[in-house]
């Protein structure tokens, strides 16, 4: 969808993101927060503090209780990261953070937000940013959308929808107005 490119244009405006994506990664680095569960939930896909995310994935995206098992160890951990990234932005002031979360609404975490931004594109487009992937396939990518409320779906629940399939220059001026609007509505 461009849902990151669209992250770095808040980024670039000095607004603080949350990235969902890059928390997950973290919590799965090595050495990371989420090892120790995934070890004992999916023994092998683990090994000296390293995580095997092709065997994961095999064994997740294929099962949806696998998936679920998964899930159950990583949305509390990124839950708590994210309460973390939010008090800190408090703490300095901030008045703007963007929430970069590919399953908002999938996870319930909507009622938090004030404002809710869906970055959206043509399935085309989607399709060919996700296959240029590294290491993504058909299979993949069908697994990818069958745990995602459909795009039209997210639309509907939105405040503001960013298209990203009219280029970069026409998404970063609606992400401008987007945050000089936001900017006026909170200062007054």
């Amino acid at each position: 969808m461009g849902k990151t490119a669209t992250a770095d244009m808040f980024k670039a405006l000095d607004i603080p993101v949350f990235d969902a994506d890059d928390t997950v990664h973290n919590l799965q680095a090595p050495g990371g927060a989420a090892l120790p569960a995934i070890s004992t939930a999916f023994p092998g896909t683990v090994k000296d503090q390293s995580l095997n995310r092709a065997m994961l994935g095999t064994l997740v995206f294929k099962d949806k209780a696998a998936l679920k098992k998964l899930e159950a160890i990583m949305h509390p951990l990124v839950a708590k990261m994210r309460q973390i990234f939010i008090r800190g932005a408090q703490a300095e002031g901030e008045a703007l953070i963007v929430l970069d979360e590919p399953l908002l609404f999938e996870t319930e975490q909507a009622g938090g937000c004030d404002h809710i931004v869906v970055v959206s594109a043509g399935v085309d487009v989607q399709k060919a940013r996700v296959m240029a992937r590294p290491n993504m396939t058909e299979e993949k990518f069908a697994g990818i959308i069958a745990t995602q409320m459909s795009d039209a779906d997210k639309r509907a629940l939105a405040d503001t929808v960013i298209l990203t399939d009219k280029g970069f220059d026409a998404a970063r001026a609606d992400v401008k107005k987007l945050v000089v609007a936001l900017q006026a509505q909170e200062g007054s």
